[in-house]
Protein backbone atom coordinates (compact mmCIF):
# COMPACT_ATOMS: atom_id res chain seq x y z
CA UNK A 1 0.00 0.00 0.00
CA UNK A 2 1.35 3.62 -1.10
CA UNK A 3 0.58 6.76 0.74
CA UNK A 4 -1.27 7.70 -2.16
CA UNK A 5 -3.67 4.86 -1.24
CA UNK A 6 -4.50 5.99 2.21
CA UNK A 7 -7.15 8.56 0.67
CA UNK A 8 -8.89 5.77 0.43
CA UNK A 9 -9.21 4.70 3.90
CA UNK A 10 -11.14 6.53 6.15
CA UNK A 11 -10.81 6.63 10.04
CA UNK A 12 -13.05 3.88 11.53
CA UNK A 13 -13.36 5.80 14.39
CA UNK A 14 -15.02 8.79 13.39
CA UNK A 15 -14.50 8.62 9.23
CA UNK A 16 -12.34 11.39 9.04
CA UNK A 17 -9.54 11.57 6.19
CA UNK A 18 -6.30 9.70 7.29
CA UNK A 19 -2.45 10.63 6.56
CA UNK A 20 0.34 8.83 6.85
CA UNK A 21 3.30 9.07 9.72
CA UNK A 22 6.53 7.20 9.94
CA UNK A 23 8.77 5.40 7.31
CA UNK A 24 8.43 4.02 3.85
CA UNK A 25 10.00 0.57 2.28
CA UNK A 26 10.45 2.04 -1.05
CA UNK A 27 7.09 3.52 -2.49
CA UNK A 28 4.85 2.23 0.00
CA UNK A 29 4.26 2.28 3.41
CA UNK A 30 6.61 0.99 5.97
CA UNK A 31 6.17 1.80 9.96
CA UNK A 32 4.41 4.66 11.20
CA UNK A 33 0.90 5.22 12.10
CA UNK A 34 -2.52 6.82 10.02
CA UNK A 35 -3.70 9.85 11.36
CA UNK A 36 -7.07 11.21 11.55
CA UNK A 37 -7.34 14.49 10.40
CA UNK A 38 -10.36 15.07 12.16
CA UNK A 39 -10.49 13.22 15.57
CA UNK A 40 -7.02 12.42 15.89
CA UNK A 41 -6.61 9.26 16.95
CA UNK A 42 -3.60 7.72 15.70
CA UNK A 43 -3.94 3.42 13.99
CA UNK A 44 -0.61 1.54 13.90
CA UNK A 45 0.73 0.72 10.83
CA UNK A 46 3.47 -2.34 11.29
CA UNK A 47 5.51 -4.21 8.18
CA UNK A 48 3.32 -2.07 5.79
CA UNK A 49 0.24 -3.46 7.22
CA UNK A 50 -2.07 -1.12 8.09
CA UNK A 51 -4.14 -1.80 11.79
CA UNK A 52 -7.58 0.08 11.80
CA UNK A 53 -9.23 -1.71 14.19
CA UNK A 54 -10.63 -0.90 17.91
CA UNK A 55 -9.67 -3.65 20.22
CA UNK A 56 -11.48 -2.58 22.62
CA UNK A 57 -15.12 -3.22 20.56
CA UNK A 58 -14.30 -6.51 18.98
CA UNK A 59 -16.72 -8.62 20.65
CA UNK A 60 -16.31 -11.73 22.00
CA UNK A 61 -17.59 -13.83 19.33
CA UNK A 62 -15.32 -12.48 16.89
CA UNK A 63 -12.32 -12.82 19.46
CA UNK A 64 -12.80 -16.60 19.29
CA UNK A 65 -13.15 -16.69 15.51
CA UNK A 66 -9.71 -14.76 15.10
CA UNK A 67 -7.84 -16.76 17.43
CA UNK A 68 -9.27 -19.84 15.63
CA UNK A 69 -8.46 -18.44 12.04
CA UNK A 70 -4.86 -17.19 13.14
CA UNK A 71 -3.90 -21.27 14.52
CA UNK A 72 -5.81 -22.66 11.67
CA UNK A 73 -4.28 -20.00 8.73
CA UNK A 74 -1.44 -22.66 7.57
CA UNK A 75 -4.18 -25.86 7.47
CA UNK A 76 -6.64 -23.71 5.57
CA UNK A 77 -6.03 -24.15 2.22
CA UNK A 78 -4.89 -27.81 2.01
CA UNK A 79 -8.01 -28.95 3.95
CA UNK A 80 -10.14 -26.65 1.85
CA UNK A 81 -8.41 -28.16 -1.40
CA UNK A 82 -8.73 -31.91 0.19
CA UNK A 83 -11.67 -32.11 2.04
CA UNK A 84 -14.50 -29.79 -0.37
CA UNK A 85 -15.56 -31.98 -2.72
CA UNK A 86 -16.22 -35.45 -0.81
CA UNK A 87 -18.73 -32.89 1.83
CA UNK A 88 -19.61 -30.40 -0.65
CA UNK A 89 -20.47 -32.57 -3.33
CA UNK A 90 -18.71 -30.74 -5.63
CA UNK A 91 -15.58 -28.96 -6.66
CA UNK A 92 -14.10 -26.16 -4.94
CA UNK A 93 -13.47 -24.42 -8.44
CA UNK A 94 -17.43 -24.82 -8.87
CA UNK A 95 -18.99 -23.19 -5.95
CA UNK A 96 -16.40 -20.53 -5.80
CA UNK A 97 -17.39 -19.68 -10.28
CA UNK A 98 -21.12 -19.92 -8.52
CA UNK A 99 -20.83 -16.66 -6.59
CA UNK A 100 -18.07 -15.10 -9.05
CA UNK A 101 -20.72 -14.81 -11.56
CA UNK A 102 -23.25 -12.90 -9.30
CA UNK A 103 -20.06 -10.13 -9.03
CA UNK A 104 -20.70 -9.56 -12.74
CA UNK A 105 -17.17 -8.31 -13.02
CA UNK A 106 -17.28 -8.70 -16.71
CA UNK A 107 -19.53 -5.68 -16.89
CA UNK A 108 -16.86 -3.61 -15.45
CA UNK A 109 -16.63 -0.46 -17.35
CA UNK A 110 -14.19 2.67 -17.02
CA UNK A 111 -16.11 5.77 -14.91
CA UNK A 112 -17.14 8.55 -17.12
CA UNK A 113 -15.70 10.60 -14.59
CA UNK A 114 -12.26 9.19 -14.59
CA UNK A 115 -12.30 7.69 -11.15
CA UNK A 116 -10.59 4.73 -10.69
CA UNK A 117 -12.93 1.03 -9.92
CA UNK A 118 -12.65 -0.40 -6.70
CA UNK A 119 -13.13 -4.12 -5.65
CA UNK A 120 -13.39 -4.95 -2.43
CA UNK A 121 -13.38 -8.32 -0.10
CA UNK A 122 -14.30 -8.36 2.99
CA UNK A 123 -12.59 -11.29 5.16
CA UNK A 124 -10.02 -11.69 2.42
CA UNK A 125 -8.41 -14.80 4.42
CA UNK A 126 -5.43 -16.25 2.46
CA UNK A 127 -6.36 -14.49 -0.89
CA UNK A 128 -7.84 -17.99 -2.69
CA UNK A 129 -10.32 -15.46 -4.43
CA UNK A 130 -7.53 -13.44 -6.27
CA UNK A 131 -6.92 -15.21 -9.80
CA UNK A 132 -10.73 -15.52 -9.83
CA UNK A 133 -10.84 -11.77 -9.88
CA UNK A 134 -7.91 -11.59 -12.23
CA UNK A 135 -9.14 -14.52 -14.60
CA UNK A 136 -12.71 -12.54 -14.31
CA UNK A 137 -11.97 -8.83 -14.66
CA UNK A 138 -11.80 -7.58 -18.24
CA UNK A 139 -8.35 -7.25 -19.89
CA UNK A 140 -6.74 -3.77 -19.36
CA UNK A 141 -9.36 -1.95 -17.36
CA UNK A 142 -7.73 -0.05 -14.40
CA UNK A 143 -8.82 -1.47 -11.21
CA UNK A 144 -7.84 -1.45 -7.38
CA UNK A 145 -8.30 -4.82 -5.45
CA UNK A 146 -8.14 -4.74 -1.44
CA UNK A 147 -8.65 -7.27 0.86
CA UNK A 148 -9.24 -7.18 4.52
CA UNK A 149 -9.21 -9.20 7.35
CA UNK A 150 -9.22 -9.96 11.64
CA UNK A 151 -6.78 -12.38 10.89
CA UNK A 152 -3.07 -11.54 10.89
CA UNK A 153 -2.59 -15.46 10.77
CA UNK A 154 -4.92 -15.42 7.16
CA UNK A 155 -3.31 -12.39 5.91
CA UNK A 156 -0.27 -13.95 6.09
CA UNK A 157 -0.82 -16.11 3.81
CA UNK A 158 -2.63 -13.97 1.72
CA UNK A 159 0.89 -11.61 1.53
CA UNK A 160 2.61 -14.66 0.31
CA UNK A 161 -0.13 -15.70 -2.32
CA UNK A 162 0.12 -12.01 -3.65
CA UNK A 163 4.40 -12.19 -3.69
CA UNK A 164 3.53 -15.02 -6.11
CA UNK A 165 0.61 -13.39 -7.87
CA UNK A 166 1.42 -12.23 -11.65
CA UNK A 167 -1.20 -9.88 -12.13
CA UNK A 168 -2.74 -7.02 -10.56
CA UNK A 169 -1.83 -6.42 -6.72
CA UNK A 170 -4.32 -6.22 -3.94
CA UNK A 171 -3.98 -3.43 -0.87
CA UNK A 172 -4.27 -5.32 2.35
CA UNK A 173 -5.06 -4.12 5.75
CA UNK A 174 -6.63 -5.56 9.38
CA UNK A 175 -10.18 -4.00 9.93
CA UNK A 176 -13.29 -5.44 11.60
CA UNK A 177 -16.24 -5.48 8.90
CA UNK A 178 -18.01 -4.02 11.69
CA UNK A 179 -16.27 -0.50 11.19
CA UNK A 180 -15.65 -0.47 7.93
CA UNK A 181 -12.36 2.11 7.35
CA UNK A 182 -13.67 3.51 3.81
CA UNK A 183 -16.00 6.64 3.14
CA UNK A 184 -19.59 5.68 1.85
CA UNK A 185 -19.89 4.43 -1.34
CA UNK A 186 -15.94 3.63 -2.06
CA UNK A 187 -16.69 0.44 -3.93
CA UNK A 188 -17.83 -0.72 -7.49
CA UNK A 189 -18.40 -4.38 -5.98
CA UNK A 190 -17.95 -5.85 -2.29
CA UNK A 191 -17.94 -9.29 -1.10
CA UNK A 192 -17.27 -11.67 1.42
CA UNK A 193 -16.66 -15.42 1.82
CA UNK A 194 -17.10 -17.51 4.94
CA UNK A 195 -17.45 -15.90 8.05
CA UNK A 196 -20.32 -13.64 8.37
CA UNK A 197 -22.39 -16.29 10.57
CA UNK A 198 -19.81 -15.91 13.06
CA UNK A 199 -19.62 -11.71 13.25
CA UNK A 200 -20.83 -10.71 16.67
CA UNK A 201 -23.58 -8.50 14.84
CA UNK A 202 -24.08 -9.87 10.69
CA UNK A 203 -26.87 -7.26 11.02
CA UNK A 204 -24.46 -4.25 11.07
CA UNK A 205 -21.55 -6.38 8.89
CA UNK A 206 -23.83 -6.39 6.09
CA UNK A 207 -24.79 -2.57 6.59
CA UNK A 208 -21.14 -1.77 6.40
CA UNK A 209 -20.96 -3.80 3.45
CA UNK A 210 -23.85 -1.49 1.66
CA UNK A 211 -22.79 1.89 3.24
CA UNK A 212 -19.38 1.38 1.08
CA UNK A 213 -20.58 0.15 -2.04
CA UNK A 214 -21.78 2.67 -5.00
CA UNK A 215 -25.27 2.77 -5.97
CA UNK A 216 -26.57 -0.47 -7.50
CA UNK A 217 -23.39 -2.45 -7.29
CA UNK A 218 -23.55 -6.19 -6.61
CA UNK A 219 -23.17 -6.82 -2.93
CA UNK A 220 -21.72 -10.44 -2.55
CA UNK A 221 -22.24 -12.35 0.48
CA UNK A 222 -21.41 -16.25 0.64
CA UNK A 223 -21.28 -18.67 3.80
CA UNK A 224 -22.79 -22.03 5.17
CA UNK A 225 -26.22 -23.14 4.89
CA UNK A 226 -26.99 -26.76 4.50
CA UNK A 227 -28.87 -27.05 1.58
CA UNK A 228 -32.62 -28.32 2.02
CA UNK A 229 -32.74 -29.96 -0.96
CA UNK A 230 -29.82 -32.41 -1.12
CA UNK A 231 -29.31 -35.54 0.60
CA UNK A 232 -28.93 -34.90 4.20
CA UNK A 233 -26.66 -38.52 5.31
CA UNK A 234 -25.71 -38.65 9.28
CA UNK A 235 -22.54 -37.82 7.92
CA UNK A 236 -23.25 -34.72 6.69
CA UNK A 237 -25.35 -33.72 9.06
CA UNK A 238 -22.48 -34.34 11.49
CA UNK A 239 -19.69 -32.59 9.26
CA UNK A 240 -21.81 -29.68 8.68
CA UNK A 241 -22.43 -29.12 12.69
CA UNK A 242 -18.92 -29.61 13.16
CA UNK A 243 -18.27 -26.73 10.60
CA UNK A 244 -20.43 -24.53 12.08
CA UNK A 245 -20.77 -24.96 15.81
CA UNK A 246 -20.15 -21.45 16.48
CA UNK A 247 -23.60 -20.64 15.23
CA UNK A 248 -26.94 -22.57 16.51
CA UNK A 249 -28.89 -21.86 13.38
CA UNK A 250 -26.52 -21.08 10.09
CA UNK A 251 -28.54 -19.67 7.01
CA UNK A 252 -28.46 -16.86 4.30
CA UNK A 253 -29.20 -13.50 6.34
CA UNK A 254 -32.18 -12.30 4.52
CA UNK A 255 -33.94 -10.98 6.84
CA UNK A 256 -30.68 -9.15 8.34
CA UNK A 257 -30.56 -6.85 4.97
CA UNK A 258 -30.34 -2.92 4.89
CA UNK A 259 -33.32 -1.12 4.56
CA UNK A 260 -33.64 -0.36 0.78
CA UNK A 261 -32.38 -3.48 -0.29
CA UNK A 262 -32.93 -4.80 -3.81
CA UNK A 263 -32.65 -7.29 -6.31
CA UNK A 264 -32.05 -9.76 -3.46
CA UNK A 265 -30.82 -13.26 -4.71
CA UNK A 266 -30.57 -15.88 -2.28
CA UNK A 267 -29.26 -19.05 -3.77
CA UNK A 268 -27.27 -22.56 -2.83
CA UNK A 269 -23.93 -22.46 -4.42
CA UNK A 270 -23.13 -25.89 -3.18
CA UNK A 271 -24.53 -28.40 -0.33
CA UNK A 272 -23.02 -26.19 2.54
CA UNK A 273 -23.06 -22.89 1.43
CA UNK A 274 -25.31 -20.43 0.23
CA UNK A 275 -24.65 -16.88 -1.66
CA UNK A 276 -27.10 -14.14 -1.28
CA UNK A 277 -26.36 -11.08 -3.10
CA UNK A 278 -28.22 -7.80 -3.36
CA UNK A 279 -27.78 -4.00 -4.39
CA UNK A 280 -28.70 -1.18 -2.59
CA UNK A 281 -30.69 1.59 -4.85
CA UNK A 282 -29.00 4.42 -3.36
CA UNK A 283 -25.53 4.92 -1.72
CA UNK A 284 -24.74 4.03 1.93
CA UNK A 285 -26.72 1.98 4.09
Amino acid sequence: MTPADVGTLACPACRGPLEFEGRLAGDELGTGALRCERCGRGWPVRDGLPRLVDEERIRRADRLMRVLYDWFAPLHDPLTRALFPPLQGMSERAARDGYMTRLALGSLRPSPDGRRLRILEVGVGAGANLSLLERDLPRGLDVELWGLDLSDGMLAGCRRRISRHPGRPMRLLVADAHALPFADASFDRVFHVGGIGGYGDPRLGLAEMARVARRDTPIVVVDEQLDPGSRRSPFHRVAFRALTFYTAAPSSPLALLPPGATGVISEQVSRYYYCLTFRMSRSGA
